[in-house]
């Protein structure tokens, strides 16, 4: 095996960074965690404390270790684009949380510091590492479903639910902006992964529950140009469960997935003792066949299997192994695809992806 590639961790945040430093302790992966920097010394003491790391209480005395090669970026959203351009200058490879940034004025400072300075760069987006979501991207692809006329990607949390939640950077409009800019880039960054970048979006986006958890449930429509697919995006941050996620219908066949997020993934299945019907996790009609046919991707049994199944990928990148699984470009263009919605919902009529307001939002 070769030599193991020193990571430091920048911004403890965001919870995922947890399960790749976990996961990451497995020698075969290659990776060995070693330091981590916070703005928040409490978050910073117990993370180092958990993982046995060398805490830093200024990122950039962390960036001048040369026994660190790559950064993972896992702080709250307003402060992408400052560490990326720290790290990026210190000439380490950066993995990065999504989403990209706050504004398109981040998020171009973030494109500008990767080219500038020529160093490895992805974000870290679980649902482009999907097994399930790989196979339905390769059956499109194959042509074998025809045109593909509708595309329709549910996505739910219960968080909005929870009075604690309020309470958290996640909802901080200077942090983050609110649940529907953090979650719902998901999946629009899938939609964009699948299918490309759109023409336009129409969206209506509304805090139903809790105004301390502002827009918590919403719905996007993207449309593509010349015949393209009509794709829904549909965000509930206030489901308690659900089954069905992803349904993709085209001239010969139609996808149907289920257990494809957190809260369809986290709630007790359908159970054939019980009565009732199973229900799979991946299946497939094709006129050629007559048929459903289920694919033999199993389901993780619960959404944390999902996210550190990105360890791997992550490790693979930082090692060489495998090119980003989104380049600093891409997320851009899925952040302009969130950012629409808003001018959207605000003025109540279909945006171009080339709008200027967005880069006002």
């Amino acid at each position: 095996m070769n030599a193991k590639i020193g990571v430091g961790i920048l911004g403890f945040a965001h919870g995922h960074v947890y399960a790749y430093c976990d996961e990451w302790k497995n020698p075969e992966l290659g990776i060995a965690v070693i330091a981590g920097w916070d703005h928040d010394p409490q978050r910073l003491e117990a993370a180092c404390s958990q993982f046995g790391l060398e805490g830093y209480a200024d990122a950039d005395k962390l960036l001048e270790r040369a026994d660190i090669q790559a950064v993972v970026i896992a702080s709250e959203t307003s402060r992408h684009a400052e560490l990326v351009e720290l790290a990026a200058a210190s000439g380490k490879a950066i993995i990065l949380q999504k989403p990209l940034a706050l504004t398109m004025a981040e998020a171009d400072r973030i494109v500008e510091a990767i080219d500038k300075h020529q160093v490895p760069f992805t974000l870290a987006w679980q649902m482009r590492t999907d097994p399930q979501n790989i196979q339905m991207k390769h059956w499109i692809e194959s042509g074998e479903l025809g045109q593909i006329f509708m595309v329709r990607r549910r996505h739910g949390l219960p968080v909005g639910l929870h009075a604690d939640f309020a309470n958290t950077w996640h909802v901080d409009p200077a942090a983050n902006r609110d649940i529907w800019a953090d979650d719902s880039s998901h999946p629009i960054d899938f939609i964009h992964w699948l299918l490309g970048e759109p023409d336009s979006v129409t969206a209506e986006i509304g805090s139903l529950y809790s105004p301390r958890v502002p827009m918590d449930n919403g719905i996007a429509i993207y449309r593509y140009a010349g015949g393209g697919p009509i794709v829904e995006v549909s965000c509930s941050f206030t489901c308690n469960a659900a089954q069905n996620t992803t349904e993709i219908i085209g001239s010969k066949g139609t996808i149907v997935q289920n257990y494809g997020d957190a809260t369809s993934c986290n709630v007790p299945r359908p159970d054939e003792s019980e009565g009732a019907a199973a229900v799979a996790g991946l299946i497939k009609f094709t006129t050629e066949t007559g048929k459903w046919t289920p694919s033999d991707i199993a389901s993780p049994p619960n959404h944390g299997v999902r996210i550190r199944g990105l360890a791997k990928p992550l490790a693979d990148f930082i090692q060489g192994a495998r090119g980003p699984l989104a380049t600093a470009e891409e997320g851009r263009t899925s952040l302009r695809m969130v950012l629409a919605t808003y001018v959207s919902n605000e003025e109540g009529r279909r945006v171009r992806l080339g709008d200027p307001k967005i880069e006002q939002v």
